[in-house]
Order: structure tokens, then C-alpha cells, then sequence
């Protein structure tokens, strides 16, 4: 027997390179977990930011509840609800993308992803044509904030405070347009991960980055199911 032919029965068997996975991973499932729990851990911190704004919400909410009741009826409830609608949409929308990379079907896979995308967009939209009103009937915290003679529900012969109307104006911009950044953020993923799938970087062996970003999407559409009680429904009168 020759030296070759020693070498190549003894030469250990390599498996085909994953182009996929990263050079300090050993194997496809640990990057995986790898990645999951760096958005786990990222998500909580998000928890904890919003948690805080949403403490503070709810303090202010018990000293002012009747001036935040008549603040909050200013908002147009339907387009609340629009935009939850939308939401919960496109959190079927990105489950859809992740079952058609996980069964190979591109088609269900690509047109899931232009749907989040476009239902985005509508969210913003909304939210856009509601921040415009707010603008127009000066009740952006400010100089130029006038919310006078407007009684609190519930007790009409009280008039709701201007000075703490303003409190919950000033928390309803800050916590829908840190929402709304977010969702920002979300679309400019989502197109990044649409393009990867026309260039067919997915597939049922790999799709970790769509179940990342899918992660931060549900997530940002759970604050807004929050977000949508408190500021919009809290003495609801129709």
C-alpha cells in the first residue's frame, strides 16, 4: 500500500462548509441561540425603557385623572383602533414570512415581507394624519399649547386643567413618537431582510434573521397594545 493511499484513508471525513454560518460558531444551532438571545437580551432593555415611561404615565394618571380623561378624548379613538388593526395585521404578515423561509415557498415568503413593509407605512401614515390635527389644534406641549374651557367627563361643571392636559400630551408625544421611531427602525429591517430574501440568501436550513427581526416586530406591536388603552381609551364616552 502506498504512502497516498494511507493519507487518504486516514484523513479525517470535513463536512462541507455552511457558507451561512460564521467562522466563531461550531455549528448552524448555536448561532442561532447565539443570536436569539442577543435579541432577548436587547428586547429587555426595551422593556425597561418603556417601563419607565409607562410608570410615569400612570402616576401622573392618578394626580390628573380627570384632566388626562379630557385630554385623552381629544384623540380620535377610530384611528386608534385602525392602527392597532394594522399592526396585528402585519404581525401575521411577518409569521407568514417565517413559515414560507422555514417550507421553502418563496412566493409566501417575499409577499409576506412587501406586506409588513406596506402595512408599516400605513401605520405611520395614521399616525402622521394625527400628529398634523394635534398640530392644528395646538395641542403640542409648548408656547403655543391652549387647551381652555374644556370640561373634565363625567363632571360638567369642571373645567380640566390646561397645566396638567399638557402633562399628558406631553407623555402622549413622547411615547408614540419613540413607538413610531421604532417602527421606523422596523421598516428599514424588514426592507433589508426583503431584499436578502429576492437574493435568496433564506431558507429552510437558514432563516435566523427573519425570526430575529420578527422578534423585534412583535415586540414594538406589543407597546402599541398597550399604548392604545391608556392613551386613547381611558374615559371613553360615545
Amino acid at each position: 500500500m502506498s504512502d497516498s493511499q494511507i493519507i487518504v484513508e486516514t484523513a479525517p471525513h470535513v463536512e462541507a462548509h455552511n457558507p451561512a454560518l460564521l467562522h466563531h460558531f461550531a455549528e448552524p444551532q448555536q448561532q442561532r441561540d447565539a443570536a436569539s438571545l442577543g435579541m432577548w437580551i436587547f428586547l429587555a432593555t426595551e422593556v425597561m425603557f418603556f417601563g419607565g415611561l409607562f410608570c410615569s404615565y400612570l402616576i401622573y394618571r392618578l394626580w390628573y385623572f380627570g384632566d388626562f380623561a379630557a385630554a385623552s378624548q381629544t384623540l380620535s379613538w377610530k384611528l386608534g383602533t385602525a392602527n392597532t388593526a394594522v399592526l396585528i395585521c402585519s404581525s401575521l404578515t411577518v409569521v407568514l414570512a417565517i413559515y414560507g423561509a422555514q417550507h421553502a415557498k418563496r412566493s409566501l415568503m417575499l409577499g409576506s415581507l412587501v406586506l409588513t413593509v406596506l402595512l408599516g407605512f400605513v401605520f405611520l401614515g395614521i399616525k402622521a394624519d394625527e400628529y398634523a390635527e394635534k398640530f392644528e389644534l395646538h395641542h403640542v406641549p409648548g408656547p403655543s399649547f391652549q387647551f381652555e374651557n374644556v370640561k373634565v367627563p363625567g363632571h360638567p361643571d369642571e373645567l380640566a386643567n390646561p397645566r396638567h392636559a399638557e402633562i399628558y400630551f406631553a407623555l402622549y408625544f413622547i411615547m408614540t413618537g419613540l413607538h413610531a421611531l421604532h417602527m421606523i427602525i422596523g421598516i428599514g429591517i424588514f426592507l433589508w431582510l426583503l431584499t436578502m430574501a429576492w437574493k435568496g440568501r433564506f431558507t429552510p436550513e437558514y432563516h435566523t434573521p427573519l425570526e430575529i427581526g420578527g422578534l423585534y416586530w412583535h415586540f414594538v406591536d406589543i407597546v402599541w397594545i398597550y399604548l392604545f388603552p391608556l392613551l386613547y381609551l381611558i374615559d371613553l364616552h360615545k
